[in-house]
């Protein structure tokens, strides 16, 4: 029997057919026929990813031609235009689109990470992360593809996008309009009499977050108003493992095993002389938290901790809300410390962060650390990648110790439960 942390995935047609292949079978600028061949490829699995921005339009008019019920996701950050919601409402009134999903940010993320809502100013990063990514991984657990409106023409980095993309988290990215020009995109809202966004005649000519976003002036590219005066081209959405947009081909497979598949980690190692106040996304050792408190705590951005085997948990007790991830080292399979230290973390403290357990990971181990609260694994142990992969895990049926406030092993310790009334003594 599998273990309930398993969820078997299906093959996916994409690796059938070969991702070169299926790029190969379309014209430049068949954009119709690149959403009609994904929704006949994946069905009820592919959803639609937009902004509702200045191009929307055009992409959204074509998926209204193939499927106009096919899910629509748009993120709603909190920071959008009115201009942008208003115009969410009258694409979905005039395309007759009947699915479009709005997706906002975890209100503890916003609480604990930009509460007063500035982060942009210091690290669009981590508020695209919070506000967009997040949001967006959430939101296509269950989807094989999705659809983009990227173009090969908006930046340097997408110079070389595919219609059809095999990422490292193993879904397809499609995209219909990847070959279009700026001028094919302004003669099909022309030709079909689109509605323009609100804000494009006053020169906002990429439209995303009120805040990161102008109006461009003469001469200027397209996405110049984008994050103006940042180093910063992407909100991330589309930031493959690297940090890059994924080339056709698969990159190294995620390791981090969570929600029943692998998933891309956002999780990056620690340098060795990192500021600790500026870091985002790295798990800091509990040694270096307990040497660095104020730091960690003047610090923005969303970190992890790091408990080794040989730490207390308890040293940090009245911090753990600050971490996003806790890792749980396990230096070697006998050494069982880190299962007492997911414990403490979700019984005594009431953690409902992640928990992932890191080192030695091994098959057998991992039903028993999901009872006692983990929750992701860091699988770098060959044999147990496969079985994780092909649902190869032993359901758990006798145990010998309870986990939780609740749990009760049948027919096991019978000396240590008390009597329902008094024994009395022999005289």
């Amino acid at each position: 029997m599998q273990h309930s942390l398993i969820q078997p995935q299906k093959p996916d047609p994409i690796r059938a057919m070969g991702i070169i292949a299926l790029n190969g079978m379309f014209d430049e600028h068949d954009a119709e026929g690149v959403i009609r061949k994904a929704a006949e490829l994946f069905g009820d699995k592919l959803a639609v990813v937009s902004s509702f921005g200045a191009d929307s339009v055009a992409l959204l008019h074509l998926v209204s031609l193939v499927n106009p019920d096919l899910p629509v996701f748009f993120l709603d950050t909190g920071m959008h235009f009115p201009e942008t919601r208003a115009h969410v409402e009258v694409l979905k009134a005039r395309l007759g689109l009947s699915d479009v999903r709005t997706l906002v940010p975890d209100s503890r993320d916003l609480v604990r990470f930009d509460p007063d809502g500035t982060l942009w100013e210091g690290d669009p990063d981590s508020c695209c992360h919070i506000r967009k990514t997040e949001p967006l991984n959430a939101a296509l657990e269950g989807f094989s593809a999705w659809i983009t409106g990227r173009k090969r023409f908006q930046t340097a980095e997408r110079g070389v996008l595919p219609h059809f993309e095999l990422t490292s988290d193993d879904r397809i990215k499609v995209n219909p309009l990847a070959y279009w020009a700026e001028a094919d995109v302004a003669a099909h809202k022309s030709d079909h009499d689109l509605p323009e966004h609100p804000l494009f005649s006053e020169g906002f000519t990429s439209i995303g977050c009120a805040p990161c976003t102008s109006a461009i002036g003469e001469g200027e590219d397209a996405r110049a108003g984008r994050w103006r005066g940042f180093n910063k081209a992407e909100c991330g959405i589309h930031f493959d493992v690297s940090g890059e947009i994924a080339p056709p081909q698969i990159r190294e497979a995620p390791m981090l095993f969570k929600k029943g598949r692998f998933v891309t980690d956002p999780f990056k190692p620690l340098g060795e002389n990192a500021n600790l106040k500026g870091v985002r996304y790295v798990h800091v050792p509990l040694s270096k938290v307990k040497d660095n408190l104020d730091a960690i705590r003047q610090n923005p951005h969303p970190l992890g901790l790091l408990i080794e085997a040989s730490d207390r948990v308890e040293d940090v007790a009245e911090d753990l809300d600050r971490f996003s991830s806790v890792a749980v080292s396990f230096p070697a399979f006998g050494d069982g410390r880190g299962y007492s230290t997911a414990r403490l973390l979700r019984e005594r403290y009431g953690y409902r962060g992640e928990i992932r357990a890191v080192g030695d990971v091994l098959t057998d181990q991992i039903g028993f650390m999901a009872r006692c609260g983990f929750d992701a694994f860091a699988v770098a142990n060959d044999a147990t990648k496969k079985a994780l992969e092909k649902g190869e895990l032993a359901e758990i049926s006798v145990y010998m110790q309870p986990v939780g406030l609740t749990e009760v092993p049948v027919g096991t310790r019978p000396f240590l439960r008390k009597p329902a009334e008094p024994v009395a003594r022999r005289p």
